[in-house]
């Protein structure tokens, strides 16, 4: 009988409640809200472009920005110019192509085209439309580096 006994107490002893808590179901619901935070998180919004230099051509880094100056004309027009000398829309091109050609005769329509700088500046008065012809037609004549001159607004 003893030996009953002996082996009721043993049985007792190991069914007794575990004294370890049961980490899975935590580690199981920490899963499913890693996974919600994931796909609901923001996509950053900001893409950052960047130049990187090619290796097939050996450009000079001393080529000086121009600026082109749109100003209002007569009855809403725009006047464009580079350097004080009015032009039209359509010769924009082929004076920026001679004046930054003059200073580098190395320079080649190509290494122009994607390293020379253009500045668009223009008056507050002159319309938004004016400004954006400038820059497409530059940029449709293969302009790379065309953008647009900012300054602080007189108070």
């Amino acid at each position: 009988m003893a030996n009953v006994l002996a082996m009721g107490r043993r049985r007792s002893m190991d069914l007794a409640p575990a004294a370890e808590p049961n980490v899975i179901p935590f580690i199981d619901v920490l899963l499913v809200l890693l996974i919600i935070f994931m796909v609901t998180a923001p996509k950053p919004t900001v893409d950052l472009r960047l130049e990187l230099p090619s290796g097939h051509s050996v450009v000079p880094v001393d080529i000086a920005p121009t600026i082109v100056d749109v100003l209002p004309g007569a009855d809403g027009a725009a006047r464009f110019l580079v350097d004080g000398r009015e032009l039209s829309l359509d010769a924009l091109s082929a004076e920026l192509l001679r004046k930054i050609s003059g200073q580098d005769a190395v320079l080649t329509r190509e290494d122009i085209l994607a390293e020379g700088r253009v500045f668009v500046r223009a008056d507050l008065d002159i319309g938004y439309a004016h400004v954006v012809a400038a820059i497409d037609q530059l940029q449709h004549d293969g302009f790379e580096k065309v953008s647009v001159f900012a300054q602080a607004a007189e108070d």
